[in-house]
């Protein structure tokens, strides 16, 4: 552990595995001892960067009690950090903060006939942690997850996404998206567009509705922003804890 680098608050953790899913979005794989988390949360990572130590916030993909930890990322042009982190192979440290944080959590929202997962790029991570484990599926009759990306090679973690579709037939459906390509199985759309024309929930064979419905939405600002104001539309309002609504959300970017 680094003289500067506390370790009551940074774990020093062992990279178990890289995996590139394309050329810009990696999962990382680490051991490492931290605190319990909730699913939804998200914790840092830091790399030492010549003199500097770099870290940034990443959302657990993992549930908790799975080993190993999983973070999933985008490689941001210049970023040190995930540069460095490329760079990594199995065997070499990284630092992962114990404590995790983050409200974007099932035990924060209320609970319903339907939960619509809403994800863009990456923020699909903390909505897959909450899917391995078994809140979600006794607390909702039907649960849709939404991922948007760009391209369809985007679309990862498809194996762990059919095997919860195996797991829970006719509770569980995913629908992605694809925004710059055609294809035979995605819609081609913003989310909030397919939400104001109907294409999701047609999709779906369900309806969002104040009276059925929680919506958790994760991704880059502008979707959050955009698909909460088309569901506002609809009468569906911000969860809060002393107002319990309808809509929770995460910006990630």
């Amino acid at each position: 552990m680094g003289k500067d680098i506390d370790s009551k608050r940074w774990s020093t953790g062992r990279v178990r595995e890289l995996h590139p899913w394309t050329d810009k979005l990696f999962s990382i794989r680490i051991d490492a001892d931290t605190d319990p988390f909730t699913a939804g949360q998200f914790t840092k990572l830091g790399l030492v960067i010549g003199d500097e130590f770099i870290s940034r916030p990443y959302s657990y993909v993992n549930a908790p009690g799975e080993e190993p930890l999983e973070f999933y990322f985008v490689t941001v042009p210049d970023g040190p950090l995930t540069g460095a982190m490329l760079e990594l192979r199995p065997g070499d440290s990284i630092y992962v903060m114990r404590k995790a944080a983050g409200f974007l959590t099932l035990n924060e929202v209320p609970a319903a006939e339907q939960l619509w997962m809403l994800s863009s790029g990456t923020a699909i991570g903390p909505f897959l942690s909450m899917l391995k484990t078994r809140e979600p599926w006794q607390t909702y009759q039907s649960i849709v997850l939404v991922h948007a990306v760009r391209l369809a090679g985007e679309l990862s973690f498809q194996d762990t996404i059919a095997a919860l579709g195996e797991q829970h037939p006719g509770q569980f459906s995913f629908i992605p998206f694809v925004s710059r390509e055609d294809t035979d199985f995605a819609i081609r759309a913003r989310i909030p567009a397919a939400i104001e024309d109907g294409r999701l929930e047609q999709r779906a064979g369900l309806e969002i509705s104040p009276q059925r419905s929680q919506v958790m939405i994760c991704g880059n600002p502008d979707m959050v922003k955009s698909t909460q104001a088309v569901l506002e539309t609809r009468g569906l309002t911000r969860n809060r804890r002393r107002t319990p609504g309808h809509i929770t959300v995460e910006n990630y970017w």
